[in-house]
């Protein structure tokens, strides 16, 4: 009940950010400003209740978003993630350029460009909250990290089928290039500082700035009119450059690093056997 308590109370705060955001959007003809706003509060507000709920059910301090000034403190986390996000984008749009799959047709809008910063923040940080604060963790609490890695990265990139132009070769390069990595991220530092950083970094520079389609939103009003073309593996399609082949080598490449780390760091949890869980039930406290 604690996953179903936790999800929910992240899960009504995205909603409700979403469709404010939305509402923002129509009635001030797509003022970026506003939407920034919105989309800050919506991820504040998210964070505060992940905090809240994890306290409510588990009765513990909430250490994987401490928010210290250290190394999993959120300034650090968060600046290394959107680094990290943003490097490996710039990484897939220049092979997409060189192999004459990318260019760019002029800019594009400053104020579309906000709007498009405000979505990724507002969307980086509820469903890191949700897949890799909630699931990922709990699941691998009783099954290990493997099987919670792969699970929740399959689970992560099955949620995009529902997206415009979603194909089963897109969800699965989702699955890959970032459920997994992000799931990685967290084992290795266990804080979901640098993942909400790596997510954010990563959709804001697809939309925001390079002007490419987003999980297969269309073509987005970036600082740079960006228009993709030539092969769908090379491309993406209309899904974008994250089903393209280079998005999936570039995530894969981070993932093995990302689980070294861990590896290396002793993050990794091996799965329970069944009399060790019987013995040792998840101690939980009722809201």
């Amino acid at each position: 009940m604690r996953l179903v308590k936790q999800l929910a109370a992240v899960v009504l705060v995205a909603l409700v950010g979403s469709r404010a955001m939305s509402a923002a959007d129509d009635a001030t003809d797509g003022n970026g400003v506003v939407a920034l706003v919105l989309g800050v509060a919506t991820s504040v507000l998210a964070v505060l209740a992940y905090r809240w709920v994890v306290r409510r059910t588990e009765a513990r301090s909430v250490d994987e978003l401490a928010l210290g000034r250290g190394a999993r403190g959120p300034v650090r986390g968060v600046g290394r993630g959107l680094a990290v996000g943003a490097g490996m984008f710039a990484v897939v749009i220049a092979s997409l350029a060189l192999s004459g799959a990318y260019r760019v047709d002029g800019w594009g809008s400053v104020g579309g460009a906000v709007g498009l910063l405000a979505v990724a923040l507002a969307a980086g940080v509820t469903e890191e909250l949700m897949f890799r604060g909630v699931l990922f963790r709990i699941v691998e609490e009783r099954f290990g990290t493997w099987v919670a890695l792969v699970a929740t990265a399959v689970l992560f990139g099955g949620m995009h089928l529902g997206n415009p132009h979603a194909t089963v070769w897109g969800a699965l390069a989702i699955a890959l290039e970032a459920g997994g990595m992000l799931a990685a991220a967290y084992v290795a530092t266990r804080s979901l500082w640098l993942p909400i950083g790596i997510h954010v970094g990563w959709n804001a520079a697809q939309g925001a700035l390079f002007g490419t389609e987003v999980s297969g939103s269309g073509a987005s009003d970036g600082l740079l009119h960006g228009v993709t073309s030539g092969p769908a593996f090379l491309s993406g399609g209309g899904f974008g450059p994250e089903a393209s082949v280079p998005a999936v080598l570039v995530g894969a490449a981070v993932t093995t690093i990302l689980l070294v780390v861990a590896r290396r760091r002793g993050h990794i949890v091996p799965r329970r056997s069944s009399d060790a869980a019987a013995a040792q039930p998840d101690a939980t406290v009722t809201v």
